[in-house]
């Protein structure tokens, strides 16, 4: 890299974060019932949330089957990640097996895309990366 390089701010921002989905009006309104964010409006394949910070949720539709897991995922803080665990479950989500030795509640959308549940404060992790939060 040269000097000139580190001296220029970039301009980029990540303006939206997009969901691939075989539904989604579903999973548009499983995500918005969670984070409290309306559906705001549908455009071709797209269906978007109400856009928070800057930044869009938009959910699109696609007919390519998943393969395997997500290779990025949401974090979402809560006060009480088992409370929202339960909420999850109730609005058709799951609690995703394999995870449990990392201390990370670790939840699958109504079509499987993982996501974290973690506390609002600060948690701690060991070395390898897991925690205990859960108890």
């Amino acid at each position: 890299m040269t000097d000139n390089a580190n001296s220029t701010t970039s301009r980029m921002r990540i303006n939206a974060l997009i969901v691939d989905a075989a539904d989604p009006e579903r999973l548009a309104t499983f995500w918005s019932e969670l984070l409290g964010r309306p559906v705001v409006g549908r455009t071709g394949p797209y269906v978007w949330l109400r856009r928070e910070q800057g930044l869009g949720l938009g959910f699109q539709r696609t007919d390519a089957p998943r393969r395997s897991k997500n290779r990025m995922h949401f974090d979402v803080s809560a006060p009480d990640p088992a409370a929202e665990q339960r909420r999850v479950e109730a609005l058709g989500g799951r609690r995703l097996e394999g995870y449990d030795d990392g201390g990370f509640l670790v939840m699958g959308d109504p079509e499987g895309n993982e996501f974290c549940v973690i506390p609002e404060g600060p948690f701690e992790l060991d070395e390898d990366g897991r925690t205990d939060y859960l108890g």
